[in-house]
């Protein structure tokens, strides 16, 4: 039985308890005992319409918040223009200092920094672009 049906006969149950009620004590009474009934009745459909409005802003809640981690699609093209000229234009007094003072290795080092920081900023841009990202519904993590 579900829970829906547990209240259904709970409320079926206290309509045959107000019925007998009113047989027992007579007609003098019929009003206090509708009054009671609905009252009983109001107070179940307040609960269920609180458990429903809860349970949407806790929804809305949820899509808001990933929307809020989802990347953003603010990222024009003249900002990632934008980044790959300023990333060259930083790649050559790099190169210089790092050439100058380490030799090769201080070059390779430069431009895996170079290389490093321009995939981080092509992930974030584009978060499927390496490879499926997981979603909230794919996660591992419980509750």
């Amino acid at each position: 039985m579900t829970g829906l049906d547990a209240r259904d006969t709970d409320l079926k149950k206290e309509l045959d308890a107000t019925l007998q009620t009113r047989r027992e004590l007579g007609e003098e009474y019929e009003s206090a005992l509708v009054d009671s009934f609905l009252e009983k009745v109001d107070q179940r459909i307040d609960g269920t319409v609180e458990r429903r409005v809860r349970r949407q802003l806790a929804e809305q809640q949820m899509q808001t918040a990933r929307d809020s981690r989802a990347p953003k699609a603010t990222d024009s093209w003249g900002e990632r223009f934008g980044f790959g000229i300023v990333s060259l234009v930083l790649a050559v007094p790099l190169s210089a200092i790092g050439g100058g003072l380490g030799g090769t290795p201080g070059l390779i080092v430069a431009w895996v920094g170079i290389v490093g920081v321009n995939v981080a900023q092509a992930a974030r841009a584009n978060p499927g672009l390496f490879g499926r990202r997981k979603s909230c519904e794919d996660s591992d993590w419980e509750d």
